[in-house]
């Protein structure tokens, strides 16, 4: 599908759109992610670097490279934090945190890896409550 999906940062500075078809879509649980989100993992979709069209903000994005072998790179909004695309340094590909667009992109996760990195929590996730906001009391 060639869908053009919209996305953007977290204070709305940065605002990009990304053209399909996606080729991968990752639920990465590896330590680095975990670090790198703040979150149990990064869920990210890969395609091709030139699928990409910035519409603000481009100014803004700042890029993590880190000096060690294997670690992952990272761009984000120096504004409000929020990761934003950016092209592997080793892959070549486009990575788009999927929690940052603002429409369905019309690809599913095709797996987890680096399950065994998973949060120790993780597991609970799944089985406890659903609310479909705060819930009234708090614990």
């Amino acid at each position: 599908m060639n869908d053009i999906v919209r996305g953007g940062c977290l204070c709305g500075q940065v605002q990009y759109q990304v053209r399909g078809p996606f080729e991968q879509f990752h639920i990465c649980h590896c330590s680095q992610c975990q670090r790198s989100t703040g979150s149990a993992h990064a869920s990210n979709i890969f395609t091709s670097k030139d699928r990409i069209k910035w519409l603000s903000g481009e100014e803004l994005i700042k890029r993590f490279d880190p000096l060690e072998p294997d670690t992952i790179s990272k761009c984000f909004c120096s504004h409000c934090g929020s990761l934003v695309p950016y092209i592997s340094a080793k892959s070549g590909k486009l990575i788009i945190p999927a929690g940052g667009l603002s429409e369905d992109p019309h690809i599913r996760p095709h797996d987890n890896i680096f399950w065994k990195d998973r949060a120790v929590w993780y597991d609970a996730v799944a089985p406890a409550p659903h609310f479909d906001a705060f819930p009234k009391k708090t614990r």
